[in-house]
């Protein structure tokens, strides 16, 4: 198979493969190569090039930042997953699997559909892979952020750095206003006052936060989890089990359906790991206007057995 690997040498933690060390895998698994680093300039340009399959080495950042860009171009891609996190890799299974073995696995692995979430707003359009999202979590992103990254760069160890950031957004949700939210999921109403809006198109999202344990992106749904004010202890139980290092899914509210649209006053959304508007700007003045749906074009994603 003609391979084009994407990689994030600066995913997940020390001790993860070098970039030749991942094009030596590839080679000995009997496929051709070309390595393109995301650190470098011209690396869009290498998904053009032919090839068989589009191979992401890194984490959801890495894999949210190439899916996106081969919308369209009818081209299969897989995982190889480095990161922290590895939300998109876990919902396909991809997850705590030899890179060895996935790469054996390619050349008979099935293929699944795999959805691409569209947002518009006041921001103009962009695509989602994990979720769009408003309330405590997004509040957390955005003071993260601003702080570039909390301290968490020093933290080597992945279960150190989501123990982290749970502990921040535990505290966060604890005193996150409720926020009056108008919208309707395929023209049903389900207004209300809710501390947390995420419109999941994966199982879990930031630290491994499972908030849609059903939630398939391959059925042409969006999974729409809300969190009521009067829920936010369920939410809070649910971050305090997990920082003790139970694997525990909550019990919250989700609904699903194909079209979000949602009016609500100038709060900040996150679109994946991106927080809009940016730290230091401000929302334009409300109402905003945000359609949420998926793109007509869906993808395909190799998922060695």
């Amino acid at each position: 198979m003609r391979i084009t690997l994407i990689h994030n040498p600066e995913a997940g933690t020390e001790g993860q493969l070098s970039g030749d060390e991942l094009v030596r895998l590839v080679r000995e698994a009997g496929h051709s190569a070309v390595y393109r680093s995301t650190k470098h300039a011209d690396w869009q340009e290498s998904l053009d090039e032919p090839a068989d399959l589009i191979a992401v080495a890194g984490g959801d950042g890495a894999v949210g930042l190439v899916t996106k860009r081969l919308v369209g171009k009818r081209v299969p891609l897989t995982i190889l997953p480095m990161g922290t996190a590895n939300n998109i890799a876990a919902t396909f299974n991809l997850k705590d699997r030899a890179l060895d073995q996935l790469i054996a696995g390619w050349p008979a692995a099935p293929r699944r559909k795999f959805d691409v979430g569209a947002a518009t707003g006041p921001w103009g359009s962009s695509f989602f892979i994990e979720s769009i999202g408003i309330g405590a979590f997004t509040d957390s992103m955005s003071r993260l952020d601003a702080r570039r990254n909390g301290g968490l760069a020093h933290h080597e160890d992945r279960d150190k750095k989501i123990q982290t950031v749970l502990h921040i957004l535990k505290i966060r949700l604890e005193g996150s206003p409720a926020l009056r939210l108008k919208m309707t999921l395929d023209g049903r109403d389900l207004s209300g006052e809710y501390v947390l809006l995420e419109t999941m198109n994966t199982r879990s999202i930031g630290p491994n936060l499972c908030l849609a344990p059903q939630a398939d992106p391959g059925d042409g749904l969006l999974d729409i989890v809300l969190v009521a004010d009067h829920e936010r202890e369920k939410l809070i139980r649910y971050l305090a089990e997990r920082i003790t290092g139970k694997k525990t899914v909550p019990e919250l509210t989700v609904h699903r359906g194909r079209h979000l649209r949602l009016e609500c006053d100038e709060f900040r959304v996150h679109i994946d790991d991106a927080v809009w508007p940016s730290h230091g700007e401000h929302p334009p003045y409300s109402p905003m206007i945000i359609d949420i749906n998926l793109h007509p074009e869906s993808l395909e994603i190799v998922i060695p057995a």
